[in-house]
């Protein structure tokens, strides 16, 4: 709000500037017209050229001193009202449309301060044409124009206070529905996660089953649905988070290539069911890069050629000009027409055509995309042929070296968490279930609990929510376990909260966190991530 005020100012100063040009200009012009002196309106020109210094190191202040100082708002409005005065007393009948000057400051200084400072300017300008009135022989001469002149002073700024007390008024009702919209959306998100956690480690115990063709044929009917509701589900949240305006980058030094292989991993499944040949081309780049982020925007640009170009290949590559990297993603699917592109970028945008099969998902995609783009300080372009296919690129992605010191990763398998002892802390009992199962089936040893009460303390790696009722959270069950054990037991925390506000909480503790609904194979990987870490500690 403060910025908001202080920008505020500063665009009123520099229109002072602006409108004490163009006054100038005209006073010049009308000495030069048939019947007029130039004379007389020389003390004008020169009162003005004074106004323009003094605007000119009233500005310098308000950049020099930002902030809200209502005394020097005040002495603006005197500064301004003054030299209106002035022109309309020396100059007479020829220098009324100065009076159109006092109007916009009066409205000028209301709309950008409040209506506090619009009953002040009015009364300031109501008291100018009072003095401008006494000493003035032809506003004498006209107290028809004078009493139109002071209506005008009277009801345009009444009118304008009566708009800003229902913009006021509506701005805190809307003020008020954000806050409650965000509410709605953080439990709703919180209660949406849990069941979609728990679908997707049910079905990869299924996956993992003994199963005939027709039974796994519907377990992967089952893991599909759940893959697009996931996807809807992840849109939402995405530009719910981006609206709320607590996304920013962290930057950090990222193996480009890895990230990519990662990102073609998870959508190796919806690829198969796509028809889609999902390629990536070797890459050995590093860039600077909040990898959240550029991965974010790389899925939404793989999942929508997954759905639009089925049946094609669909390959991801990455160029280098001018030390920034670019990454595209190219399909070969219908294509878009011209007139669509420059609105697919826009949020619930679809292009539809007569007998399209229906396409899942509600347009949110590439405006994520476009969003995060900003964010990242890098650009995207479109570009797209009927019958040929579609090309996604994402411009201006910073290179740099890679570390000195990188350790090139092991091939990790599932054998590596046998007999791995996990202690659970999950409060929902589904989530409890099914993690549990996925867990066993994996090798693993698990030692379940619903809260903080009775927890094992003898275990390899702790996996616990966040949220486990009033009493105690998934952080006090993994500070307690280490106090018990006299060392970091390794932790990783699955939450259906927002990461941010979770890290936020932690105050620095080293504990992993990761975001329901997690898939299966993003669980894996990170247990045998710190089970590497564990046992490469001597």
């Amino acid at each position: 709000m403060k910025d908001r005020k202080k920008n505020a100012e500063l665009d009123q100063a520099t229109l002072r500037l602006i409108v004490a040009t163009f006054a100038i200009s005209y006073v010049s012009l009308i000495g030069l017209l048939p019947g007029l002196k130039v004379a007389t309106y020389q003390p004008i020109i020169f009162y003005y050229a004074g106004f323009l210094v003094v605007s000119l190191v009233l500005r310098q202040h308000i950049i020099s001193y930002p902030g809200v100082f209502a005394l020097r708002r005040v002495l603006g409005m005197v500064h301004d009202y003054t030299a209106i005065s002035v022109g309309l007393i020396v100059g007479g009948e020829a220098t009324l449309p100065v009076f159109s000057v006092m109007v916009w400051v009066t409205l000028g200084n209301g709309m950008r301060f409040g209506s506090r400072y619009l009953a002040i300017a009015a009364s300031l300008a109501l008291l100018a044409i009072l003095v401008i009135y006494q000493l003035t022989p032809y506003w004498q001469a006209q107290p028809f124009m004078v009493l139109m002149l002071v209506a005008v002073t009277i009801l345009v700024p009444g009118y304008a206070h009566i708009l800003l007390v229902r913009a006021r008024e509506a701005s805190e009702q809307a003020t008020v529905a954000n806050r409650e919209k965000e509410r709605f959306l953080a439990q709703a998100s919180h209660d949406l996660r849990q069941p979609i956690h728990s679908i997707g480690m049910f079905t990869a115990c299924l996956r993992s089953s003994p199963l005939g063709d027709y039974e796994r044929q519907l377990v992967d009917n089952i893991d599909r649905s759940l893959h697009n509701v996931s996807q809807l589900f992840r849109s939402i949240l995405d530009i719910y988070t981006l609206d709320s305006g607590k996304v920013s980058a962290k930057l950090d030094v990222v193996n480009l290539g890895d990230m990519l292989n990662e990102v073609a991993h998870q959508n190796v499944a919806a690829a198969r069911w796509a028809g889609v040949e999902l390629r990536v081309r070797p890459c050995r780049r590093w860039v600077r890069v909040d990898a959240t982020l550029l991965a974010t925007m790389v899925q939404n640009i793989i999942s929508n050629a997954l759905k639009y170009a089925p049946d094609h290949p669909v390959l991801i590559g990455v160029r280098s000009h001018a030390g920034r990297l670019s990454i595209s993603v190219y399909d070969q699917g219908r294509g878009i027409a011209a007139e669509h592109l420059p609105r697919v970028c826009d949020e619930f945008y679809r292009i539809r055509h007569v007998r399209d099969k229906d396409v899942e998902g509600v347009g949110l995609g590439l405006s994520i995309v476009k969003r995060l783009s900003q964010i990242l300080n890098v650009q995207i372009a479109i570009v797209s042929r009927i019958d040929r296919g579609t090309t996604v690129t994402i411009h201006g992605l910073e290179e740099v070296s890679a570390p000195v010191r990188v350790v090139p990763k092991k091939a990790l398998g599932e054998s590596l968490l046998k007999g791995v002892r996990v202690c659970l802390v999950e409060d929902d009992q589904n989530v409890l279930m099914a993690t549990a199962a996925l867990l066993e089936r994996w090798g693993c040893e698990v030692q379940t609990a619903r809260s903080a009460e009775g927890l094992t303390t003898h275990c390899d790696i702790i996996v616990a929510d966040y949220d486990l009722g009033t009493v105690a959270n998934g952080l006090d069950c993994i500070e307690g376990i280490r106090a018990a054990r006299g060392w970091d037991v390794p932790a990783l925390i699955v939450t259906g909260r927002e990461v941010d506000v979770v890290l936020e909480s932690m105050q620095g503790a080293e504990v992993s966190v990761l975001s329901k609904p997690l898939r299966p194979s993003e669980l894996r990987l990170n247990l045998l991530s710190i089970r590497e870490r564990r046992m490469s500690i001597p």
